[in-house]
């Protein structure tokens, strides 16, 4: 989908917008080039799936063990915001491998770039943040933490909902290949959970704890990612190895339209309404006289063919 000038917010933010963070979070991090959702059905699968990789990305550990540390938090989201740089590129380029003999990678060129460009904004409102945060906690001018916080509140709004975005259209490769969103969260989900895995590092939790909030978090996701792409493959036929050019274009998302009278009825049986309606009108005109009397009605006598006298007079 190529992105034209202007298209990136749509139109969607105006000057007022700059003291809402939300909104201009809603149209920087979901850009207007970003199609939108095919199935509600899957849509929903998308909002699990977001919490879910919002867990194995964060770690439910940073609010339970010690209680909530926020710098910690930031730390872990920018630990998480590194290696989606460096791995959401590596598993989109190793599905260009794949798709190599359905099309080339000059046709996919333009939303490539602009998912990349959407991961580096993303990844710098992190890191400004973390900086932000670092600066306040390390001053003690009540000028410098007084501006300072301010703008760090509104980053911390702006950067939250960016989060949010983000995790559920995956930096916009969903303009690519729409199954490209539901990988791209299960390979980073599992990414994250697997230095764990692996060190043993269950960051101060039982061991059952550990692994049920280590792997619960990746699996979920997994789950929910296979979910939404067999959907995406049983209802308009959407496959992961197949090249995003060699797909049918997909319908546009709307209203179902109305089914025409009778469709979807078992053979046999008449479609809904009084089987008695007399029709309405006759097609082919009255079928009898130009007087219009009904055929039955009662006619006068009628008269003889001569004059009715007695032949013996009288």
């Amino acid at each position: 989908m190529a992105r034209t000038r202007g298209s990136w917010t749509g139109g969607r933010l105006t000057v007022r917008s700059v003291i809402k963070p939300h909104d201009v979070a809603q149209a920087v991090f979901h850009p207007a080039w970003i199609p939108p959702p095919l199935d509600p059905s899957v849509e929903r699968l998308k909002r699990f799936r977001v919490i879910a990789g919002a867990v194995a990305s964060l770690g439910v550990y940073t609010f339970i063990e010690g209680g909530f540390d926020f710098t910690e938090l930031l730390e872990n989201a920018m630990t998480a915001s590194v290696v989606l740089l460096f791995l959401t590129p590596l598993t989109v380029g190793a599905m260009l491998w794949v798709w190599r003999r359905g099309g080339t990678v000059r046709q996919l060129r333009r939303p490539l770039l602009n998912s990349l460009l959407l991961l580096l904004l993303f990844v710098g409102c992190v890191a400004a943040l973390l900086l932000l945060v670092r600066t306040v906690n390390g001053t003690a001018n009540p000028v410098v933490i007084i501006g300072v916080g301010l703008t760090m509140m509104w980053m911390l709004i702006f950067t939250a909902y960016g989060a949010v975005r983000v995790s559920g259209n995956f930096f916009g490769t969903a303009a690519t290949h729409r199954c490209l969103p539901p990988l791209l969260a299960m390979v980073t989900s599992w990414l994250v959970a697997v230095p764990d895995l692996v060190t043993g590092d269950l960051h101060g939790l039982s061991l059952t704890l550990g692994i049920v909030f280590i792997l619960g978090a990746p699996v979920t996701v997994t789950a929910l990612a296979l979910l939404e792409m067999g959907r995406l493959k049983r209802r308009y036929g959407i496959r992961l190895k197949a090249h995003p050019a060699t797909l049918a274009p997909a319908p546009a998302p709307g209203p179902v339209p109305p089914m025409p009278p009778g469709m979807g009825l078992p053979p046999g049986m008449p479609p809904a309404g009084s089987p008695y309606l007399p029709p309405q009108g006759n097609p082919y005109g009255h079928p009898y006289a130009p007087g219009g009397q009904h055929p039955y009605a009662p006619h006068p006598h009628p008269q003889p063919p001569y004059n009715p006298q007695h032949p013996y007079g009288g």
